[in-house]
């Protein structure tokens, strides 16, 4: 395909993985570039075992009554939207992975730290007192998955913080529909978008070997690491945890041919 400067991604078909408010931007972003996005959520979260839980923690967290909110995943925020909870005007929020504070931003709720190198609880952690300035204790909401070790919520305790962590969702795989299977293992989706470890599983199990020609755009390092782990090639890392710097990452790659 003939490079555009106009629609630098004209006629490519990109698979966007993720559904909601985060799926729908990176859609029409898409668009904007002259791509066809195919939108086939492959993540999806159930509802917690625990739901008084998770309901008494949003009212407490509208109410003010926690001074940091921690959230793990992009599917958390997914689950903040579904509530429509509310995070107070104090309140800060801190996301663990790249995907996650996209998500944040894209869902309209506002980000205060992400880690800078290690997206992930352990690198969380190391920059959480320069983040917070030393004030111990300090009231925090941790969100995670069912299936998601309590590592922060433990490393926060350790340091003396209170500490509330709560369930927020169970994770399932979505199966995709047939004919994105086919198109993918055909070659004629030209990059696929790659949002979370996750998300790197599914695309894997449900449509792998991805053809080499088929470009791998990952939104972090974290996420690239994870996915190169489970046998994907990367092509491209976003520069930043956006949906518009993960859209930016193709179309630096746009000048070449398909």
């Amino acid at each position: 395909m003939s490079h555009n400067p106009d629609k630098p991604l004209a006629g490519w078909r990109v698979l966007v993985p993720r559904g909601g408010p985060w799926g729908d931007q990176v859609a029409a972003n898409l668009r904007t570039r002259g791509a066809l996005p195919i939108v086939a959520p492959m993540i999806n979260f159930a509802p917690t075992d625990d739901a008084p839980a998770l309901e008494a923690a949003l009212a407490r967290l509208a109410a003010g009554d926690f001074d940091w909110m921690t959230v793990t995943s992009a599917t958390t925020v997914d689950v903040l939207s579904s509530h429509r909870a509310v995070v107070a005007p104090g309140t800060r929020i801190a996301a663990v992975g790249e995907t996650t504070a996209a998500a944040l931003i894209a869902a309209g709720y506002h980000v205060d730290l992400v880690p800078s190198d290690d997206n992930s609880a352990k690198g969380l952690l190391s920059e959480w007192e320069a983040a917070t300035q030393g004030v111990i204790p300090l009231r925090v909401l941790t969100l995670r998955s069912e299936i998601a070790k309590p590592l922060l919520s433990e490393g926060l305790r350790r340091i003396g913080h209170d500490v509330e962590s709560v369930v927020a969702y169970r994770t399932v795989g979505v199966p995709v529909a047939d004919r994105v299977v086919a198109d993918v293992k055909a070659g004629r989706v030209h990059a696929v978008l790659v949002t979370s470890g996750s998300v790197a599983q599914q695309v894997q199990d449900q449509l792998g070997p991805i053809p080499r020609t088929t470009l791998i755009a990952c939104i972090g390092p974290r996420t690239a690491k994870d996915a190169s782990v489970l046998g994907l090639h990367v092509d491209v890392v976003a520069d930043s945890p956006s949906a518009e710097a993960l859209i930016e990452a193709l179309v630096g790659l746009a000048p070449r041919d398909l």
